[in-house]
Formats: C-alpha cells, sequence, structure tokens
C-alpha cells in the first residue's frame, strides 16, 4: 500500500469544531434549519483556519459530494477559495482528491473548479504602499511560486482523469483570464508560461493556446515599434551614459527581482520601454517553449518538432501574416525554421505558394513577399544554395508576369494593379543586397554568369518601373551593386523618374487617384533586427546582421552624403548610408512625401533615414 493511498484512506485527526458533521448539517439545511449551514459556512471563511481544519472539512465533504448539488453553490464557491495551494503537503493532497471526487459527482462545478485553478497561473498580488501611492501593484512574493504552478497543473490533470471532456471547457476560462497586456511584465510572463505548459499534457489544446498567445503579443508588438523602443533605449543612456538604464533601475517596481542579482546582468537586460519589457520576456518564455518541446536531451525529436511547427504556421497564416505593423512575434518561426533545413524550406514554399496564388488577397501577397526577402537575406542558416533557388523562382516569376503585361493595357505605373510584381522586385533586390558576396564568393565568372542569366535588366527597365516603386534605400543599393558588377545601369532610370516626376497611381472603384509617397507599397521588412535584449541573445547567433563593409565597398568621396550621427551599434539596414546615383538629388517635392509619409507604416523606414537626402 503506497504512502498516498494510506494518507487518503486514513481518518483525519479530531479536532474541535462548532456544528454537527457535513451529511448532517446538509440534511438539516434541506429540511430549512439553515443555522448549522450558515455556521459551517463561517467556519469555513476564517482566515485563520488551521491545516487540520482545512483537512477534516475536506475529508467530510468528499464522503458527503454526492450531495452537493446546485443549491449548495455558495458551500462549494467558499470551499474553491480556501487558502490551499500554500499549506502542507497533506491539505494539497485532500485538496486534490476533493476536486477529483467533486468533478465527477457534480459536473455543474467543472467550470468553477477550472476557474479556481487558472486564477493561481497568477502571481501573488501584493501592495506595497507609502503614503497614498501604490508602489507594487502584481508581483509575486512567493518563493514557492513554482511549487505552486506545478500544483495547479496537477490540478488540471486529476480533473481531465475524471472528466475527459474538461479540457474544451479551459480555452474561454484561459482567455477570460488572460491579464491586460498593461500588467506587470511578471505576470504576463507567469500566465504565459503556464498557458503553454499546458500543451504539454493537453495536446489537442496546443493550436488554440499558441494562438491565444500570439494574438496577446502582437497586441504588444504592433504598439511597441521598433523606432520607439530604440528611441527609449538611446534616451536611457544620453541620460546616464555611465551606466545605461541606471536611472531606471533604482525606480524599479518590480519586486520579483532577487537583490542578489543586482550587477550579475539582470537589471541590464531590462528594456526601458514597458511594453517592450513585456514583450522580450513573453517572447523569451516562447523561445524556451520552441526549444524544449522540440529538443530533448540536446537530440531533435522529429515529429514533436513538425507538429508544433505545423501549429506555428496556423498561427503564423491566421495571426501575424496579416497583421503589418508586427516587429518581433514573426521572430518565433525564424526560430524554429533555424532548427532543420527541411523547416526553412518548408516555410519558403509556403510563403511561395501564398504569393503566386492570385486568389489571395494583393496585401497577402505582397506581406508574403516581403517575408520571403527578409527571411532569405536574415537567415544566416538558410544555405546559399536555397537561396539561388527561391531566387530563380522569384525572378521567373518577374519574367512571366512582365510577359503577360507587355500586350495589356495596365502596362504602367500602378501600384493597386501590380503590388505583387513590386513586391517581389523588392523582394529580389533586397536578397541580391544582402546576399551577392556569397553569390559571388569562390569563382567569381560563374557567380557573375548566374546574376547576368536573371536578367535584371528586363525587370527595372519594363514598361511597370519598378524603380520608382520599390524603397529609395533598397533601390540605391542594388543600383550600386549592379552598376558595379556591369549587371545593369539603373541610373538612367532613376534620373529619368527625377526628372519626370512620375506620379504613383493608385486605382480604386472611385477611380484613379495620383499620390506621391516614399513608400507606395506600405512594404516592411518583418525580419529586420532584433531590438529586444533578452530575446537578442537567442536570436543573434542565427541572423544575418547588415555590415558596413557592404556601404564601404560602394562608397566613393565624391558621393559622400552629410547627415546625422548614428549610433555605432546600429543593425538596420535601412539605417545605413545608401550609395548615391551620381549625384542625382531628390527633388524637392519627393523629399517633402517623404516626410509626410504615413506616421502609421511602422515597417516603414525610420525618420533618421526618411531625413536623408539622396
Amino acid at each position: 500500500m503506497t504512502e498516498s493511498y494510506v494518507f487518503l484512506s486514513s481518518p483525519p485527526k479530531k479536532t474541535v469544531r462548532f456544528g454537527g458533521k457535513v451529511t448532517e448539517v446538509l440534511s438539516k439545511y434541506s429540511q430549512g434549519n439553515t443555522q448549522d449551514f450558515e455556521l459551517l459556512k463561517h467556519q469555513l471563511s476564517d482566515p485563520e483556519i488551521k491545516d487540520v481544519q482545512i483537512i477534516n472539512w475536506l475529508h467530510e465533504l468528499r464522503i458527503s459530494v454526492t450531495h452537493l448539488t446546485i443549491e449548495y453553490e455558495q458551500l462549494v464557491s467558499i470551499v474553491l477559495k480556501l487558502p490551499w495551494l500554500n499549506r502542507s503537503k497533506e491539505v494539497v493532497e485532500e485538496y486534490l482528491s476533493f476536486l477529483g471526487s467533486l468533478v465527477s459527482a457534480q459536473t455543474v462545478y467543472l467550470r468553477s473548479c477550472i476557474n479556481m485553478i487558472v486564477s493561481h497561473f497568477l502571481p501573488s498580488r501584493v501592495t506595497i504602499s507609502e503614503g497614498d501611492i501604490n508602489i507594487s501593484d502584481s508581483e509575486d512574493g512567493d518563493e514557492d511560486i513554482v511549487a505552486t504552478f506545478n500544483t495547479c497543473h496537477r490540478a488540471l490533470q486529476i480533473i481531465a482523469q475524471y472528466v475527459p471532456s474538461a479540457p474544451r471547457f479551459l480555452i474561454p476560462i484561459l482567455v477570460e483570464k488572460f491579464p491586460y497586456v498593461n500588467k506587470s511584465p511578471r505576470v504576463l510572463e507567469c500566465y504565459i508560461h503556464n498557458l503553454l505548459r499546458i500543451t504539454v499534457y493537453f495536446p489537442v489544446l496546443g493550436l488554440e493556446i499558441l494562438e491565444l498567445v500570439t494574438e496577446k503579443l502582437l497586441k504588444i508588438d504592433v504598439n511597441a515599434s521598433r523606432q520607439d523602443i530604440e528611441d527609449a533605449e538611446q534616451n536611457s543612456c544620453i541620460a546616464n551614459s555611465k551606466n545605461c538604464g541606471a536611472e531606471h533601475d533604482i525606480f524599479n517596481m518590480d519586486e520579483d527581482e532577487d537583490p542578489q542579482q543586482r550587477g550579475t546582468g539582470v537589471l541590464f537586460n531590462k528594456m526601458v520601454h514597458p511594453a517592450a519589457e513585456r514583450l522580450d520576456l513573453a517572447l523569451s518564455v516562447f523561445f524556451a517553449y520552441i526549444k524544449e518541446i522540440c529538443f530533448l536531451s540536446g537530440s531533435m525529436d522529429l515529429n514533436k518538432t513538425k507538429d508544433l511547427y505545423r501549429d506555428l504556421l496556423a498561427v503564423f497564416d491566421k495571426l501575424i501574416l496579416p497583421t503589418h505593423a508586427s516587429c518581433h512575434v514573426q521572430f518565433t518561426m525564424f526560430y524554429i525554421c533555424s532548427f532543420k533545413l527541411e523547416l526553412t524550406e518548408a516555410f519558403l514554399e509556403h510563403l511561395w505558394k501564398k504569393l503566386q496564388n492570385p486568389n489571395n488577397p494583393a496585401v497577402i501577397r505582397q506581406t508574403a513577399a516581403s517575408y520571403i526577402g527578409s527571411f532569405l537575406s536574415r537567415a544566416k542558416f538558410i544555405p546559399l544554395v536555397t537561396v539561388k533557388a527561391c531566387l530563380d523562382l522569384l525572378v521567373n516569376w518577374l519574367h512571366s508576369y512582365i510577359d503577360n503585361q507587355d500586350a495589356g493595357s495596365r502596362a504602367f505605373c500602378d501600384v493597386t494593379s501590380h503590388g505583387p510584381f513590386y513586391a517581389v522586385c523588392q523582394a529580389v533586390f533586397y536578397t541580391v543586397i544582402f546576399r551577392h558576396k556569397q553569390l559571388l564568393d569562390g569563382n567569381l565568372r560563374i557567380g557573375l554568369a548566374y546574376l547576368q542569366a536573371l536578367n535584371f535588366e528586363r525587370i527595372v527597365m519594363c514598361q511597370l518601373n519598378p524603380l520608382k516603386i520599390c524603397l529609395p534605400t533598397v533601390v540605391n543599393f542594388f543600383a550600386a551593386i549592379t552598376r558595379k558588377y556591369q549587371l545593369v545601369f539603373c541610373y538612367t532610370i532613376l534620373e529619368r523618374n527625377n526628372r519626370q516626376m512620375i506620379p504613383v497611381i493608385r486605382s480604386s472603384t472611385l477611380g484613379s487617384s495620383v499620390q506621391t509617397c516614399a513608400n507606395p507599397l506600405d512594404s516592411f521588412f518583418p525580419f529586420d533586427v532584433c531590438v529586444l535584449k533578452r530575446c537578442k541573445k537567442v536570436i543573434d547567433p542565427i541572423y544575418q546582421p547588415w555590415e558596413e563593409s557592404n556601404v564601404e565597398e560602394f562608397k566613393s568621396p565624391k558621393n559622400l552624403v552629410q547627415q546625422g550621427a548614428i549610433p555605432d551599434d546600429e543593425d538596420d539596414f535601412l539605417k545605413g548610408e545608401m550609395p548615391q546615383n551620381n549625384g542625382v538629388a531628390m527633388t524637392p517635392g519627393s523629399y517633402d512625401s517623404f516626410l509626410k509619409s504615413p506616421l502609421s507604416s511602422v515597417g516603414s523606414p525610420p525618420i533618421k533615414f526618411l531625413q536623408r537626402l539622396f
């Protein structure tokens, strides 16, 4: 006989109490005598109730569980509010036994039981007041928080053993209990950790939980642009140049911080921007979850990895791909794809199908192209053979598109009609900019022959005029590279575009409208540099940064542009100095349109870039 079985079957110790046994109290209550019933509720509600008392009451309630119908909801509610988690092992075991008996005999309380357990996924609230000011509002002071969470997950599994349908009642409660995005980073971190942990023993809920977590993180992400985060960090460094972020740390309100950890790098990892700090912690938990699911003792579990990839891809399609302004959540796909080449190729193939499918909305096709270009350029783990295979696909698609348009009536610069075409052009240009050294490395003659075979000249000189639509940063770097290797001379077209001031035409059901906009595609590069400190440690080893040597390669004294100082550690391609087109300056009208570019376009080039002359 095991210790657990002996405990559950052994009689409880006698204690001083008032009123009769629970069965007698319930019997009297059903006959209209409520005195003992109220006394029972009062004793269970006593904040100073002892462990032995709790064990006795729970033992009797477990025996009488068949009588605890809905009319005794008040009593059950009080029992579910008992402070059982931080009690002795005997209390915890008796309480878990009671929960199992209750839900098996009275399924009407199933949701209440799950609700109680999920409420403990959040750390205890601790409020420390100084005068009229609360200086801490929601942090855990419980040193045994890990044990608490372990017990909660055990309770959910026990309930599911008695009621197999319990998991389907769980999702609405998890949604309801999800903390507001403005809550403490620690609260968000704990809750997301517990949600992801549920997927381990309730795999049927995996997809729904991943959707819930991703949806909440996206709401934070779109409200914390890369530029805002960088500005906050830079301002903090300027405020205290000797110790970046020291002033922020002095007024730190997070109570989960161990004072002994000061100076060990914990505070150094904190983000100054509040939303960025929440996102950084939450995504760090997400990355740890992905790695733990996919690897066991250092070896990859291929089946689990594939299953998780499929779920993350479904979440990507539903939530991330349609979200234009996200900066960091998409790195979950970036990270899992780095585990195995087959996942990388599967992701690229998936994006390619999205792009070439004419039944998809144009904005989705354009975004898929942006993801392909950014992924090919930034993922260090993608081999050159895969990059070339993707370039072949994209360039062949562009040539076929041009073939189909040459005889058509819409063979002119129209973003609405040809948005996917321009997005693919930009993806190709962007990839060539980042990968041209690798493409030409080794055997220059073979590399040049490959690039010449792509026939960029036909693409840039076609009637659709992609050099007018793509981002000027991308266009200028591409023009400099192709000029150096004599692949195509773009500057003639750039000069003509500037002289003619060709407008960007947007067609709609109300007619065509003429606009001037620096980013008519409203394009962005989804895998631009990660600026979250904790996440960077995970992403940087598999990430291809923008190398300043790429700028020096095309820079000459005569076309150097004077510009504002940029931090040396900037790693954003869009913030790099651009090679100039032999002194062809941007016209005042076009420059004004840059400054008036919609601020809502989070993926657009940052202000420092917008203030440069070309």
